[in-house]
């Protein structure tokens, strides 16, 4: 989970290779309206998310084992995400500086997420705490993010 260009994608594509289980990206997973919305600059509503966050929980429910990257970006998104599913549910936050993301943005192509909607991506995130999620910085190699919440999702980080 994380805000738009924290590596979601790349991540959980490399948990899905290290792990054998299947990655489903949630951008994917949005109604048409909401990718058109977000093409043309407008930041979704809470109203907008809610059906989408119910077809990442149904994903997660029906598909498991499964990582869903997802921006999951406020505590009631999470808790929606973890009610609808029956068992348990791993919250990985993807963190790095503004700065930082804004130039991954810049730079990836064909995405219909524009860099003018991460301002109101920030605005949105609420940082889970440590009872919810475990938090990696991005501002690492990819190989070392991934050990990273290896260790975590294996209990030896503490």
């Amino acid at each position: 989970m994380g805000v738009a260009g924290c590596g979601k994608s790349s991540v959980g594509a490399a948990l899905s290779a290290a792990l054998g289980v299947t990655y489903v990206d949630g951008d994917d997973l949005h109604p048409a309206a909401n990718v058109d919305k977000m093409r043309r600059g407008v930041a979704l509503s809470d109203h907008d998310r809610w059906p989408w966050l119910g077809q990442v929980a149904a994903c997660l429910q029906n598909s498991a084992p499964v990582i869903v990257g997802c921006s999951a970006l406020k505590r009631a998104y999470r808790d929606r995400i973890r009610g609808g599913v029956q068992g348990e549910v791993a919250f990985v936050h993807l963190s790095g500086d503004r700065d930082l993301i804004a130039a991954r943005m810049a730079q990836r192509q064909g995405h219909y997420m524009p860099l003018s909607l991460l301002d109101s991506q920030f605005a949105a995130l609420e940082p889970p705490g440590p009872d919810e999620a475990v938090t990696v910085t991005i501002d690492q190699p990819l190989p070392d993010i991934v050990a990273q919440i290896l260790g975590h999702l294996s209990g030896e980080v503490a």
